[in-house]
């Protein structure tokens, strides 16, 4: 298990930075190829995260927590392949051909979001109950990602640029606590040692 921590927790850096960087470059020079090919990949590196999050706090997220993870994890595999589609596929095509998309398809983007919302914030008010992470991180979780996918579907701008460096900012934050806390000793941080006994690590 002191695996699937770690690893989820450096995937989850690697997340944030691959959602936080192209959000901040994109204020500048707009969306191009590269920065969408790099959001594209990220959810992809979220889910082990996400995982990682979910374990570190599993004794002490109470029934909130499993549900909320349960949630979080189908609804960021919809949207991660929604915005797989959205950056490396639609992004190519002329704008009149994305315009004349299926409803079918416009529905599925939708209904991928909408979970992903629901996921997000279950989870988010989750870890702020379990009280593992640090609570203004849990709290802007809660609240940046539906953002996040809200408003996915508008045009580049200032505050969807801010909002991807929002998003970013979170995962790396939330990793780098999950990092710390693995090389904390044992016994020294009480919520860490209440919520994952089996893997509190040695001193």
């Amino acid at each position: 298990m002191t695996f699937l921590l770690r690893f989820g927790a450096i995937s989850g850096v690697l997340a944030g930075l691959f959602i936080a960087l192209p959000g901040a470059i994109e204020a500048f020079t707009g969306e191009t190829a590269a920065t969408s090919f790099v959001l594209g990949v990220s959810p992809a590196l979220a889910i082990p995260l996400l995982t990682a999050l979910h374990l570190g706090q599993i004794r002490t997220a109470g029934r909130l927590g499993p549900i909320g993870y349960a949630v979080n994890l189908i609804g960021l595999g919809l949207f991660g392949g929604a915005a797989f589609t959205l950056n490396l596929a639609l992004f190519y095509l002329d704008d009149a051909i994305v315009d004349d998309l299926p409803m079918a398809t416009r529905v599925a983007l939708l209904g991928s979001a909408a979970v992903f919302v629901v996921g997000t914030l279950l989870f988010g008010v989750a870890m702020i109950r379990a009280g593992v992470y640090p609570r203004l991180a849990a709290t802007t979780y809660a609240i940046a990602f539906p953002l996040f996918a809200l408003l996915a579907p508008l045009p580049d701008s200032p505050l969807t640029s801010g909002l991807h460096v929002i998003v970013g900012a979170t995962l790396v934050w939330l990793s780098t606590v999950l990092l710390a806390l693995l090389r904390t000793p044992e016994g020294e941080t009480e919520s860490w040692s209440r919520a994952v006994p089996a893997v509190a690590p040695r001193t």
